[in-house]
């Protein structure tokens, strides 16, 4: 009984020593603690203004500029498209003068695909890997376009490793079996027969209901005729 008499005892004097050295740090750091909440009040203040009166602003600017720039993009008008008309701008400057907005996040896919569609393969890539696409399906999307154009660059080691990703990253039915595809395909191109061999039967084995599935079997057997 004493000894837990003495444990408590050390216990209470331990608590009134952390309280009494704190309550001392409190009141030599007084001004400096002010400080610190003063600042950190101004940076969340800060962040919520520039949310509330700055970002927000430029969002729905940003997303009236992209509704003219997505109907020429719709109607398959590229170059309007990119660049705008006298009245409108194009993802080219939306994706410039909003950037850092979803808007102008997404005018940095569109710009891509334009891109592609045009032929300025170089520039697709470049627009492409400014979109965050945050998992996505339209992730997905992003890499199989730089894929293709990689591709059309006659690089492909870049273009296959971009339809991995395309095929990864967002795992579905729909982009997953396709960008299977287009890797083995590519694979075979490289000399590289045993991976495609093996991408083709990942679409076999999990995609079975997909449209590439389909004809899966004759391409497993055309890279496996290849295979040493």
């Amino acid at each position: 009984m004493a000894n837990k008499k003495d444990q408590s005892e050390e216990v209470i004097v331990d608590v009134q020593e952390v309280y009494s050295k704190t309550e001392t740090f409190i009141n030599e750091n007084k001004n400096t603690l002010s400080t610190v909440v003063a600042v950190i009040a101004v940076i969340i203040g800060g962040y919520f203004a520039y949310n509330s009166f700055y970002l927000a602003p430029m969002q729905d600017e940003a997303q009236e500029q992209m509704f003219m720039a997505e109907k020429y993009f719709a109607k398959d008008s590229m170059n309007l498209a990119i660049h705008g008309d006298a009245q409108h701008l194009g993802f080219l400057e939306i994706a410039d003068q909003y950037s850092g907005t979803k808007a102008g996040n997404l005018a940095y896919y569109y710009l891509g695909i334009a891109f592609l569609k045009t032929g300025q393969f170089e520039a697709a890539i470049d627009a492409l890997e400014d979109f965050e696409g945050d998992e996505t399906i339209v992730e997905s999307i992003k890499y199989g376009a730089m894929g293709d154009a990689y591709m059309e660059l006659g690089d492909y080691n870049k273009a296959v490793s971009n339809y991995e990703k395309a095929a990864t990253v967002v795992k579905n039915d729909f982009s997953t079996p396709m960008y299977l595809l287009k890797a083995g395909q590519t694979y075979e191109l490289l000399g590289d027969y045993d991976e495609a061999v093996d991408t083709y039967s990942k679409i076999k084995s999990d995609f079975r209901t997909s449209a590439e599935a389909a004809d899966i079997e004759k391409y497993i057997a055309r890279a496996e005729s290849y295979v040493n």
